[in-house]
């Protein structure tokens, strides 16, 4: 682990001053639990102003919630302890699916408003005439820390989104530079390609999370059209570029000549895309695109591949482009100037693939995991059981949509367990010592300025922050300073016996990894090609490749870490590319001649039984030689005519056939139909 930069120093010299603030202002008040106004601090700090405040504002909605149903349930169920247990349960876990169904920043709201309520309505269970007093008092110093950081952030240093912004997007136009030029070199089969592509894929799950942010921040408010806009150009180029990808392999493959200006296109248009910053030169590669196109007569495969490989090479530089003049905009906030290439029905919607079934089991486990430790706590007797049941409640519910969550949970018990023993060092050996608050600053200061520094850190910021507002709520800072070791040590091995026990639930429940979740996406991409093939399914064909990058978005990094060799072999690119050319047969299909849409016919009826074949036996069967056939006398059919309906069925068709036959070999055009033969003369 590299040691901290100057800006993660900065943020958490920021976080501690605001979480000091909010403390300071809290004891001033005499409000009960001081110390949860500075854990709140800890739980909303970002090095970005804009995304503090959003955090804040959906921490803040999140609590109230939480604080109200707490105020409505416990003097409701209190009598009843196994209703309560189930009312607790089943809000926990109703509120953290819906978290799970909204993967944005947003999604916050929900899973603290669902863990808020065993936080603040358990420890009440004995004194239930205290609930609202201690709700309201929960809210006010959650409030009160969120405003302390927001302020802090605003004023001191503050780091805005634009820097960022301009900064990220000059990142993932990069990647895709890199992942476009080794694709027109020629390296499309290298292992460090495929790595380009999953960065890539999660390039555009980064931009979703900073697009959410814009509108917090005042000077990027204006830009946040152009955000989306740019996000879809970027998914536009996955599939863009994996198809050239498989046209260029496609024509390598011919043991023919190919044309050399076609190569030496290939690498004008990689030097170009490698110059992010450079001028824009998509007109002179358009013209030079124009020329290599052979003429709507030439029937020949390779031809036909050609044709297929510059015309998404054309749809890539419009593509390119696109991002070049949108990246102009939003550094400049100005939105005015050239237009862009692509027009709005040929980008990606912002659809989502949701696994509904894995997501419920997820919930359902945290649902039996906080029955399981209430009935624990409910007929053991135990003081300090309520401590107990809400940490099995967080700890399952900050790690439940994770593949797997239990070395996630493991290195939460290994910290927390490490914050307890530096929080008995200052309970018993520190704090005792300090007369005054700026000498209380002073001995905190080391700790949370090292675990601050943590928090900017993508892969350990959730368990950096976990470790700070543990450490934060075990020391339990007050207006009077009081120290009773049984009562410490209670509430502690409490919490770690509730992050234990989350821990081997999630054991039991879910050893299987992401195998699961991963077969049953390629499942639903294999559902929706069957129902788009079988025209049960006529849908926007942005909101249908939206979700399949979606669905990608989530395959590529299961794919990646999984050792089934079924699983392996699945080419998630491929089936984008066929989903897309069934889409563009089914959109041409009824402007085409009545023999030309029969044939293109009986090829959509042929893939949908392929791809119900393949839900049926749970495998990816291969495609079967009858299909190819289909395939070939449908490109027979439609190829050579120069109508447009014609000539996109037929590049839809080569496509097809690349998605399902890569290594086939090229058709036999001298057995095409005499009426095709005319057309052609």
């Amino acid at each position: 682990m590299t040691l901290p930069s100057w800006q993660d120093w900065l943020f958490s010299i920021k976080a501690f001053i605001a979480s000091m603030l909010a403390l300071y202002i809290a004891l001033s008040f005499d409000l009960p639990r001081p110390y949860w106004a500075m854990a709140a601090v800890y739980v909303v700090a970002n090095p970005l102003a804009g995304a503090t405040s959003s955090k804040g504002l959906y921490r803040a909605l999140g609590t109230l919630i939480g604080a109200s149903a707490s105020v409505l349930f416990l003097p409701m169920f209190v009598n009843s302890p196994l209703l309560l247990s189930m009312v607790v349960a089943l809000w926990t876990g109703g509120l953290l699916y819906i978290s799970m169904l909204d993967r944005t920043p947003r999604s916050y709201v929900f899973m603290l408003a669902g863990y808020s309520l065993p936080l603040i309505a358990l420890p009440a269970v004995d004194a239930p005439q205290t609930i609202f007093d201690i709700a309201s008092a929960r809210s006010q110093e959650i409030i009160l820390g969120i405003v302390c950081a927001s302020v802090v952030a605003q004023l001191l240093f503050p780091i805005g989104l634009s820097s960022l912004l301009s900064s990220r997007i000059s990142n993932w136009l990069g990647d895709a530079a890199a992942w476009a030029g080794e694709i027109l070199r020629g390296e499309g089969a290298l292992g460090v390609t495929l790595q380009a592509r999953q960065k890539l894929a999660s390039d555009i799950s980064g931009l979703d999370i900073l697009i959410s942010q814009l509108g917090y921040d005042a000077h990027t408010r204006g830009v946040t059209r152009q955000a989306r806009q740019l996000r879809g150009r970027l998914m536009l180029l996955l599939p863009l570029l994996s198809s050239l990808d498989d046209r260029i392999h496609g024509l390598k493959s011919q043991d023919r000549a190919i044309h050399e200006e076609f190569f030496t296109l290939l690498g004008d248009v990689g030097t170009w895309l490698q110059a992010v910053d450079g001028p824009d030169r998509a007109v002179l590669f358009r013209s030079r695109i124009a020329d290599l196109r052979p003429p709507a007569h030439a029937v020949d495969w390779d031809s036909l591949i050609l044709d297929s490989a510059l015309a998404r090479l054309r749809e890539i530089v419009d593509a390119w482009h696109d991002c070049l003049v949108l990246k102009k905009q939003i550094a400049t906030g100005d939105s005015r100037g050239e237009r862009l290439a692509f027009r709005r029905r040929r980008t990606f919607s912002r659809t989502r693939h949701h696994d509904y079934g894995m997501l419920f089991f997820y919930a359902g486990s945290v649902i039996l995991a906080v029955l399981a430790a209430s009935a624990l706590w409910i007929y053991s007797g135990w003081a300090e059981g309520a401590g107990f049941v809400l940490m099995v409640a967080v700890g399952s519910s900050f790690f439940a949509a994770a593949d797997r969550p239990a070395p996630l949970l493991l290195s939460m018990f290994v910290w927390c367990t490490l914050s307890l023993a530096v929080t008995a060092l200052y309970q018993f050996a520190i704090l005792p010592m300090v007369q005054s608050f700026p000498l209380l600053v002073l001995v905190l200061a080391p700790p949370f300025l090292v675990l601050g520094t943590l928090i900017p850190r993508p892969q350990l910021s959730m368990l950096a922050m976990l470790l700070t507002v543990n450490t934060a709520s075990f020391i339990a800072l007050s207006d009077r300073f009081s120290a009773d070791f049984v009562s410490f040590a209670g509430g502690g091995l409490a919490a770690l016996a509730g992050v234990g026990f989350a821990l081997v639930w999630t054991l039991v429940l879910r050893p299987f990894g992401g195998e699961i979740a991963a077969r049953r996406l390629v499942h639903a991409g294999w559902s929706d090609l069957a129902q788009l093939a079988a025209g049960d399914r006529v849908e926007d064909q942005r909101r249908l490749a939206g979700r399949m990058l979606d669905r990608l978005g989530q395959l590529v990094p299961r794919l990646a870490g999984t050792e089934n060799k079924a699983l392996s072999t699945i080419d998630g690119y491929a089936e984008i590319r066929l989903g897309l050319n069934i889409v563009e047969l089914q959109r041409m299909r009824n402007r085409l001649t009545p023999d030309e849409r029969r044939e293109v016919g009986t090829v959509l009826s042929a893939v949908a039984e392929l791809f119900k074949e393949r839900l049926r036996l749970g495998a990816a069967v291969t495609a079967p030689p009858r299909l190819l056939a289909r395939i070939d006398r449908a490109l027979a059919t439609v190829a050579g005519r120069q109508a447009t309906p014609a000539r996109r069925s037929a590049d839809a068709l080569v496509g097809v056939r690349r998605a399902l036959y890569r290594n086939a070999a090229p058709p036999i055009y001298s057995t095409m139909p005499e009426p095709m033969l005319l057309v052609a003369e």
